[in-house]
This record gives structure tokens, sequence and C-alpha cells, in this order.
């Protein structure tokens, strides 16, 4: 069970780094409440864990180029988190009306899962093969293992905007920071998935 635990952690390690940035982008936004991070990289992480699992039973795996087509959609929330600041349209004011709160309390929490799902390509290409080899006892350990690392994950980021040395800056820049980030995770999800040379390809079709 310890070699199977650690497995576990190694695979979620290295197959979410990139998720800290990502994680820290959206804490340093005052509009995205940390309950909806929380739950949104848990949905997030479910589906890809979930997917992995069907794969593997089905003996499929999901190219990394047409997964990393989600890459768009980080790109869009930065330049429409950006276009909204240079409106002056980007207000930290917190007495929306509930019915607002709670709707914009869903897209937050379907943004960060979404975003989580584009970034998780090579989750998918590596989990896969590793629950084709496993029980459904090992499988389930495994995605047990993952929650608590996902916890453990979103507890790192908060606990780096919260930082009482480095959280202040990354709250007084994150936001204006944070459009950015999301477009360059975007951009290097296409990339590193190999959907530019697929968007390419289609191009060249057209």
């Amino acid at each position: 069970m310890t070699a199977l635990v650690a497995l576990a952690v190694g695979l979620f390690v290295t197959t979410n780094l990139d998720d800290l940035f990502m994680l820290v982008a959206f804490f340093s936004d005052a509009r995205v409440r940390p309950r909806q991070i929380v739950a949104g990289q848990l949905a997030g992480l479910a589906a890809l864990y979930a997917a992995s699992v069907v794969f593997s039973l089905l003996s499929l795996v999901v190219a990394p180029a047409w997964i990393g087509l989600l890459g768009v959609l980080p790109i869009a929330i930065g330049l429409h988190a950006f276009a909204r600041r240079q409106r002056g349209d980007d207000s930290d004011d917190d007495d929306a009306a509930p019915d607002a709160d709670r709707a914009g309390g869903r897209a937050n929490v379907l943004v960060v899962a979404a975003t989580t799902i584009a970034n998780g390509g090579d989750n998918l290409g590596i989990y896969t093969p590793v629950f084709a080899t496993r029980s459904g006892v090992e499988i389930a350990a495994i995605g047990v293992v993952f929650a608590a690392m996902t916890m453990a994950w979103v507890g790192a980021a908060f606990w780096l905007t919260r930082h009482p040395t480095i959280g202040p800056p990354i709250q007084r820049h994150g936001r204006r920071v944070a459009p950015f980030v999301l477009v360059a995770l975007g951009a290097w999800i296409l990339h590193d998935a190999g959907s530019f040379a697929l968007l390419a390809s289609w191009l060249r079709a057209a």
C-alpha cells in the first residue's frame, strides 16, 4: 500500500505542478471565492480521473491535442478580464444581488473546472496506461490520494496568496497579472498538447 500511495503522489505532483500557478491566479481575483476554487479544482480533477478510468477500461486514449483545444478557454477568460480592466469595469463590489452572486459563483466553479480540464492532457495520457494495469481497489485508492493531494494543492496556493510577506504583493498585483497568466497558460496548453499543429492542419485543409 505504501508503494501505491507513493505512486499516486508521484503521478499527481508530476502532472499538476503547473496547476499551482493557475490556482494562485484565481486566488488573487477577489471576485472568485475560495470555496468556488476548491469546488472547481475538485470537479476538474475528478473529471480527468473518471475519464482516465473509463479510457483504461475501454483501452482508449484521447489524443492530447484534442484535450488541449480547451486551452482557448483560459485565453478567452484572460482577454475578457483584461478588457474589463481597460473599461474600468473591474470593481471588487461584493454587494451584488444574491441571484447574480449565485449565478456568478456557478460560473466561477465552471471556469476553474474547465481550466483544470484544459490543462489536463498530460493527466489523461499518464493516468490511463497506469490505471489499465491496476485493479479496481488500487484505482480507487489512487483516487483517494488524488483527492487529498488536490486539497493540499489548493491549500498551498491559498497559503501563498495569504502569506504575511509574499501574500500582500500577490494580492495587490495578482489581479492585474491574472489575465496575462491565464492567456499564457492557455497558449502553453495549446502548444504543449500539440493543438496548434491540429489547428494548422484544419486551416490547411479548409
